[in-house]
């Protein structure tokens, strides 16, 4: 296993050290020119943060300030930000040939097969992967393939699902803030009830509950006037992102795919933020053992690079259409050997950051969990590997969120204090832990130190 003295040297000493308030004059003067120029439509809004430096777990602005980065850019830095075997394949493939149109290369052909290498079983050493540059263009791919392939229409998703922001990514997703005064949205989308046992939608508590939402899956699915007659495919997360990282029990995920097997609805696994090794395997699926028809990934695939893809049984190929989904920039030659790199340093059996990733992440949980006897306003504590958060609410007995001035106002004393992390959840009201794999476990310690001392005045 990787060495700590290693992963500090990834990273910047001293971590988190303050050189002025937040936000300091340089960044506040970016920021009033950004207002000028730039859309603020973009998922960071008019939040006071902008990093002009980074370095594995660690992040400056242009102030001087010195984070420790909880966030890894929403989970896309796996393996750190600027991390040196990234840069020599940067630096190796851009003196050969990076852009290529969306005809293939070599790199993009090798990718691919380490991609089939590296899937889930059901996929792995038997499916195609067509490339492109964010998850949510996977996702929108994946509408339009499950509808080819199977020659129906409806697409079933879940309730607090975030598949992206596009014209038919944004059906699924369920966000109040991407969904309002953008409709009508694509016909043809229905959801469900997630797996969310803290905040159970049928009232009842896993094991007990005998999971009736997955069986409530099945019950539309496969009973008659659901209106479930047309079904293409049912997409899911394996651990829910935005929607509030929300991990449920093995069974949910199993009934799921029993419930598409029976209907002849195909299975598509949205592994973009709880992938490439993000809770501990290479892919979120892999703990229920289930074996998707469709996965999309990207996110952590890519790190400093954009990257994403969606890879599918090989036997759909007959079923698409060539030149039906050109995408101009995916897949080139760059993007191609940066993300061949990413897969070989998280699989690597040396470095282990797979099995460090579980490991750090049990211990991550723990301390949350043992918090909770003095620390009133965490609710719950949850997820998997490094993909772990924590909800906080005003009254443990109601489960009442904690109001979203007061997340606001922690997520800000968390910058302050030089804390990257981004909130997220249905009430804003969860705190993510979501680190590159390579965070030292010094750095991982002290943000968790800071976050309690935060928390604990709420």
């Amino acid at each position: 296993m990787i060495s700590e003295a290693e992963l500090m040297a990834l990273s910047f000493p001293d971590a988190p050290k303050m050189a002025t308030s937040v936000p300091g004059p340089r960044v506040s003067a970016l920021m009033e020119e950004s207002a000028k120029y730039e859309a603020f439509t973009r998922g960071g809004g008019s939040f006071p943060v902008i990093l002009s430096e980074g370095k594995g777990s660690t992040a400056k602005d242009p102030d001087g300030n010195l984070y420790i980065d909880m966030a890894a850019g929403v989970a896309v830095n796996a393996v750190g930000r600027g991390h040196p075997k990234v840069l020599e394949a940067i630096q190796r493939q851009c003196s050969q040939i990076m852009h290529t149109t969306d005809i293939t290369n070599p790199r993009r052909i090798a990718l691919a097969k380490r991609v089939s290498e590296v899937m889930p079983e059901g996929l792995r050493g038997d499916c195609h992967t067509s490339f492109f540059q964010a998850g949510s263009d996977a996702v929108e791919t994946a509408i339009k393939f499950s509808r080819k392939i199977t020659g129906r229409t409806q697409i079933y998703a879940f309730q607090g699902a975030y598949h992206g922001v596009w014209c038919g990514t944004t059906a699924l997703t369920t966000g109040y803030n991407y969904r309002h005064g953008w409709g009508p949205l694509i016909a043809g989308v229905q959801h469900l009830p997630y797996a969310y046992c803290y905040r159970c939608p049928f009232n009842m508590t896993y094991p007990n509950c005998d999971v009736q939402c997955g069986k409530y899956v099945d019950y539309v699915l496969n009973t008659p006037y659901t209106a479930a007659d047309d079904v293409a495919a049912v997409i899911i997360e394996s651990q829910q992102g935005e929607g509030g990282y929300v991990s449920p029990p093995p069974e949910f995920f199993q009934m799921v795919k029993a419930a598409c097997e029976k209907n002849g609805a195909l299975y598509v696994a949205d592994e973009v933020q709880c992938g490439a090794g993000r809770t501990g395997k290479m892919w979120c699926i892999e703990h229920y053992g289930v074996k998707p028809d469709l996965l999309t990934w990207g996110k952590g695939m890519g790190g400093d690079v954009a990257m994403a893809g969606i890879s599918y049984r090989a036997e759909f190929e007959a079923k698409l259409p060539e030149g039906s989904q050109p995408s101009t920039f995916a897949g080139n030659a760059l993007s191609s050997e940066v993300c061949m790199t990413n897969i070989d340093l998280i699989t690597d059996p040396e470095m282990d950051l797979l099995g460090r990733c579980t490991k750090l992440g049990e211990e991550v949980r723990g301390r949350f969990t043992d918090a909770m006897s003095t620390v009133k306003c965490i609710g719950d504590v949850r997820g998997r590997g490094l993909m772990v958060g924590v909800e906080v609410v005003a009254d443990r007995k109601t489960k009442e969120p904690l109001a979203g001035e007061k997340c606001g106002e922690i997520a800000f004393k968390l910058l302050q204090k030089g804390v990257l992390m981004t909130p997220c959840g249905r009430y804003g009201n969860v705190f993510r832990f979501m680190p590159p794999l390579t965070v030292p476990h010094e750095y991982a310690m002290k943000a968790i130190d800071i976050t309690l001392d935060i928390l604990k005045d709420y």
